[in-house]
């Protein structure tokens, strides 16, 4: 890239270094030769400004915007000169108009390089969006998948307690029924056993009297 680089700058020097040659050259020709210097300058500038927008798409992105700035400042300063002589000599036959139009051709580029810089910082910002969104997206369904899970680790856990809560029923059912037959013997074995005191006494008695 450095390589295309140095080649843009040196054809921008030899440009604007051959515009500013005709420029001069300009001054001292004859109508004939005016004309056709003019349309080559012209051209000139034309070809400048397409290098200095490759050099532009070239150092985007680096921090050597700087240089493309002073560029065009050197650029605009040729155009400057190239105008004051056209303007001071009516008879160069210069066709303002058709300088004006070319200025307004190369303000619309700008522009339109302008524009395009903003669409792509905008797409840069939709893209991270759509990102962010579906990032987003993401952890809703992820939490979304631990609400289920805990959500069926409840049901289990009340189907468990529901469970364990019939078990103790049953248990205590269990429980009150051999509590209740073991007062049962124990009523009857305090039966049994009064009766048999009472037949040992009176078997005693008798056998006494």
């Amino acid at each position: 890239m450095s390589t295309l680089i140095q080649s843009y700058e040196q054809q921008y020097s030899v440009l604007t270094a051959d515009i500013t040659s005709k420029i001069g050259r300009l001054k001292s020709s004859n109508e004939d030769d005016r004309e056709q210097l003019s349309r080559q300058i012209q051209a000139n500038f034309e070809e400048a400004n397409d290098l200095l927008e490759q050099l532009e798409l070239e150092y985007r992105g680096s921090g050597a915007g700087s240089r493309v700035a002073a560029y065009r400042v050197e650029l605009q300063r040729v155009r400057d000169e190239y105008r004051a002589v056209a303007s001071n000599n009516a008879t160069y036959n210069i066709d303002p108009d058709e300088y004006e139009d070319w200025s307004m051709v190369n303000d619309q580029r700008q522009r339109l390089l302008d524009n395009t810089e903003q669409l792509e910082r905008t797409g840069k910002t939709l893209t991270e969006g759509y990102r962010v969104v579906l990032e987003t997206e993401q952890i809703g369904a992820a939490v979304l998948q631990d609400l289920s899970e805990q959500r069926e680790t409840i049901q289990r856990s009340r189907g468990r307690l529901r469970e364990t809560d019939e078990q103790l029923n049953r248990s205590s059912r269990l429980m009150n029924t051999m509590v209740m037959r073991a007062l049962q013997e124990r009523v009857v074995l305090a039966a049994v056993a009064i009766a048999l005191a009472v037949l040992s006494g009176v078997a005693l008695y008798f056998y006494v009297t």
